[in-house]
């Protein structure tokens, strides 16, 4: 069973390419990353940060694909980039929250499938941070879609 402890305002988001869009309304909604295999493997990485939020306060704009991860939860794509954009269950629907525009950042409030969380997460603000090279960045030509 969900519990939604904080409300949070509007958010907007989507995919790399744009095909697929979505807003939140402003209200209640969680925040949490998850450890778990299963989020591991469909997300490429070693957690799965996610917005938990009643599934009739977003509207979509844009088809996403989805893809039946286990007989309980199912896991929602971008067609043509492949963005991972969430996680469904009969209970509702937790956004990546790697999706959601710069403006929308809250911090995670809790962190599930501990058993699975890779050990290096531990020592993360222990290492030298760099920001992108301008350099690199002045030579590569983006085909995202813009994040407004």
């Amino acid at each position: 069973m969900r519990r939604f402890e904080r409300d949070y305002p509007q958010a907007r988001g989507g995919c790399q390419c744009g095909a697929v869009r979505f807003t939140i309304s402003a209200g209640p909604a969680d925040y949490g990353i998850c450890h778990c295999r299963m989020c591991q493997r469909a997300t490429g990485n070693a957690f799965a940060p996610l917005f938990q939020v009643p599934a009739d306060r977003v509207t979509w704009h844009g088809t996403a694909r989805e893809w039946a991860s286990s007989n309980l939860a199912w896991r929602g794509f971008c067609p043509t980039c492949g963005t991972p954009l969430y996680y469904r269950d009969a209970e509702g629907i937790e956004i990546m929250a790697g999706c959601f525009t710069p403006d929308f950042r809250p911090e995670p409030l809790f962190e599930t499938g501990a058993e699975s969380r890779l050990g290096w997460l531990d020592h993360m603000t222990d290492r030298p941070r760099f920001e992108t090279q301008a350099a690199l960045v002045a030579h590569v030509t983006s085909y995202q879609s813009r994040e407004d």
